[in-house]
């Protein structure tokens, strides 16, 4: 049986002292050590396969260098994963774990959740909705740091970022005005949330900005599902006057477009061109044409949340009031083949 390595054998490996190497590994706050000799301190215990005993470390440090994600169903989706992604990213990069709990909207499992997690003694909870609303954290949380991801925080107490809805409407109808379309429509999500009101508000405010009167500027609501967007939008192309570009609230809403177009004897992309939201790629990749979309910044926000937790825990860990964030995040237009020029009058 190999002997257990020591830190005494990893200080003889990297060329310094014993104190030294349990400052690196630990993370002891309020030491000076050069990038140089950390890495070659954590080289050294690679090499030789040394592991700081977790418990012991979590005594010295106050730290577990652990995080928990509390999530109502992010977990179970492919959607959002990237949420979890980004935060894994920096979470890695600080030598921790991510510690991740799917609450299925219930407030109960919600509760035993938090206190599983906050029994493991994690040094913070990101806490992340599946879609952008303003959401309560719960009170079991008060006494760790807390960042919100994909959603604002009710009150001001708490850090959070969420996408840039107003900015995603602004480049929905950037994409259609570039392309040279002068009639325009937009099918909303009806349900009284964050997206509904600042996607068309983006969307009126650059069409207006381009020129384009009210009245060639339509916003409607509907039932965010694939059907109920297939009757509002055989209900906008139906007509003389038609829209030319058609920018639909979400990616699903947007397949409802595409039907309408088909049995209407309209060509995605050539007499109709749509643009969707969130670029949920198992769905803009697969249809025909595919679809434009405007996509969520999940992987950005996610990091972004576990950067500003990070400074949170140092802040506490110092001592020191964890400073307020709140920012929104801008995603990318991804191009395909659903937006072409209006057809010649």
């Amino acid at each position: 049986m190999a002997a257990r390595v020591s830190i005494r054998d990893v200080a003889a490996r990297a060329g310094v002292s014993a104190t030294t190497v349990s400052h690196v590994l630990n993370r002891t706050p309020g030491t000076r050590t050069s990038a140089g000799t950390q890495e070659r301190v954590r080289r050294a215990a690679e090499e030789l396969g040394y592991s700081a005993n977790a418990v012991a470390r979590t005594l010295r440090t106050r730290r577990s260098d652990s995080v928990g994600f509390v999530g109502d169903e992010i977990a179970t989706t492919p959607y959002a994963g990237e949420l979890i992604a980004g935060a894994q990213e920096v979470i890695r990069a600080h030598d921790g774990v991510l510690l991740v709990t799917n609450t299925e909207y219930d407030p109960e499992l919600e509760a035993r959740e938090v206190r599983e997690l906050l029994d493991r003694e994690v040094d913070g909870v990101l806490y992340a909705a599946m879609y952008h609303r303003v959401v309560q954290v719960p009170e079991g949380l008060a006494d760790v740091p807390v960042v919100v991801l994909n959603a604002e925080a009710a009150g001001s107490t708490h850090s959070w970022v969420t996408p840039d809805e107003v900015a995603g409407g602004r480049d929905a109808a950037a994409v259609l005005l570039d392309a040279g379309h002068r009639r325009l429509a937009m099918i909303n999500d009806a349900d009284d949330i964050p997206a509904s009101h600042g996607r068309p508000a983006g969307f009126r405010a650059a069409c207006a900005e381009a020129g384009r009167p009210a009245q060639d500027v339509v916003v409607v609501p509907s039932e965010p599902t694939t059907e109920a967007a297939r009757r509002t939008a055989t209900a906008l192309l139906a007509g003389p006057d038609r829209p030319t570009g058609l920018f639909c609230f979400n990616d699903r809403m947007a397949m409802g477009a595409y039907l309408a177009a088909h049995a209407l004897g309209l060509r995605v992309g050539v007499d109709v061109s749509v643009v969707g939201f969130d670029d949920m790629r198992i769905l803009t990749e697969a249809i025909d044409p595919p679809l434009t979309s405007v996509a969520l910044p999940h992987r950005e926000m996610g990091a972004w949340a576990a950067q500003q937790l990070y400074q949170q825990i140092s802040a506490r860990d110092e001592g020191h009031e964890p400073e307020v964030r709140t920012v929104r995040l801008r995603g990318p237009v991804v191009h395909r083949a659903s937006v072409g020029t209006p057809p010649r009058e």
